[in-house]
């Protein structure tokens, strides 16, 4: 296939060739769930989202995993702060999740593995380290080794003598290098536990990712993401145990960028996160999904009220126009030679590592295409512009809705009055427009104005929004 996609292990651009002719394992990483999804969640499941639904518009059988961590230490600090069960707190934030992505119109991946279902697996693959010298026991803890492995810091790029420690936790001093990260974590009184041969514990974070891969994708496949802030140490942790335990992982590493909030990165230790339900109870799922979507997964995103309302009004933009053209089925056959290069940009656009910016201009293009060949009423030809148009945004699951029900949607702060009155209004304005009072049809135009909505003639109606 023609798609490639940056390499972060090879820092350039890597051809997808199928491991398995006709299929893709693609692994993201998923949440720790001690809380709601944020924002930069949602940035890095639609990102994968986009990528498994492109793979599968290329006929390609698509194996998507992406896991929850449901034990972790922020989840048992969460519990204890709230008394509540560490489980019954990870299950409730699994609910939401999976609920926010729905929302956001992402499909569900073909498996959804948690930490918890695979410890006699993670536990398996310990054994075999230890055994191999590659990790070794503190008192009920075992790390992994780092200095055993020649190739640590390949992924990131960083060397062995400036790493710090790979776990969720503060430096122990007691091992062999600062780096070494939790295999397997003793647990305290009243955390939860499993037995094992170092006592009862429970796995570190960075374990459960190259168990679950490996027993659902094999040694080998094809695409492992996330987002940029688990290339180290999570990511790099993931692949030092595999390698040492003889798979080779992922042929791809692709990692999503920074959502970035008033200039900083977002973080939840900063204060500067926005939850997912908290966002859509301003603004519609599309709109966000579009926002998300409409600059390159790799760049920073600037998350703010303004970039939320452009990519509305982007979108109001497209569904404008499928409103007012004629919805008719192009006549059977291959698309006009006009009508494939636009088709032919679009893809060699996805081609080149999902840039979505670059297809947007493509669809823009196809709008504005549309909505000339509407007025000039060379109405054959626009069926297959907007055949296109639909067909093109369904790889990012893009304006496929009713166009009057997207295009009825109030924005924050729009006006209150109801839309009966706002529709009487356009049709006085109308009726005035048709006799010819045009400086009726004015003070209309400016009494719905001052009410915070846009009139808009086009092929001979009217048609409103909000502002």
């Amino acid at each position: 296939m023609n798609l490639k996609l940056y390499n972060t292990i090879s820092r350039g651009l890597t051809e997808v060739e199928p491991v398995k002719p006709g299929h893709i394992g693609l692994y993201a990483c998923g949440p720790t769930v001690y809380d709601h999804a944020h924002i930069g969640h949602a940035r890095a499941v639609v990102a994968f989202d986009i990528l498994a639904r492109y793979l599968a518009a290329q006929n390609l059988t698509v194996d998507y995993v992406r896991n929850f961590t449901d034990v972790d230490d922020k989840i048992i600090k969460r519990a204890a702060e709230r008394n509540r069960p560490w489980l019954e707190l990870a299950e409730e934030h699994i609910l939401s999740f999976n609920e926010d992505m729905a929302a956001l119109n992402c499909l569900p991946p073909t498996h959804a593995p948690r930490a918890t279902e695979y410890i006699s697996e993670m536990l398996e693959d310990i054994k075999l380290l230890v055994s191999q010298g590659q990790a070794y026991e503190l008192s009920g803890d075992v790390y992994f080794d780092v200095g055993s492995f020649k190739e640590y810091g390949r992924l990131s790029g960083r060397d062995l003598s400036e790493q710090t420690a790979g776990a969720r936790v503060a430096v122990d001093s007691r091992k062999k290098n600062p780096a070494d990260f939790a295999l397997w974590k003793v647990s305290r009184p009243g955390e939860p536990s499993w037995p094992s041969p170092w006592g009862p514990g429970r796995p570190g974070w960075h374990t459960e990712c190259s168990a679950m891969s490996f027993r659902l994708l094999g040694p080998t496949f094809d695409i492992h993401g996330g987002g940029q802030d688990l290339i180290f140490p999570h990511h790099e942790n993931e692949l030092a145990q595999a390698v040492a335990l003889g798979r080779s992982m992922a042929k791809i590493w692709v990692h999503n960028g920074f959502i970035n909030i008033n200039n900083e990165k977002m973080s939840k230790s900063l204060g500067n996160s926005f939850n997912v339900k908290e966002v859509l109870s301003l603004y519609p799922p599309e709109v966000v999904r579009y926002f998300l979507v409409a600059k390159h997964y790799r760049a920073p995103l600037d998350f703010s009220e303004e970039a939320l309302l452009e990519s509305w009004r982007a979108l109001e933009r497209i569904y404008r126009t499928l409103a007012t053209t004629p919805d008719t089925a192009p006549a059977p056959g291959p698309s006009p030679v006009e009508v494939q290069k636009f088709q032919d940009r679009y893809k060699a656009a996805m081609d080149d590592d999902l840039n979505t910016a670059q297809a947007m201009g493509v669809a823009f293009e196809l709008v504005h295409g549309l909505n000339r060949l509407a007025q000039e009423g060379q109405m054959e030809l626009a069926a297959h512009y907007r055949k296109a148009l639909l067909e093109l945004g369904s790889w990012l699951a893009l304006w496929q809705g009713s166009p009057e029900t997207f295009l009825a949607l109030k924005k924050p702060g729009a006006s209150a009055v109801s839309e009966e009155l706002i529709s009487k209004l356009v049709e006085n304005r109308s009726l005035a427009r048709s006799r010819k009072d045009f400086a009726e049809a004015d003070r209309l135009r400016q009494e719905l104005t001052k009410l915070g909505v846009i009139v808009e003639d086009q092929a001979g109606r009217s048609t409103w929004r909000y502002a």
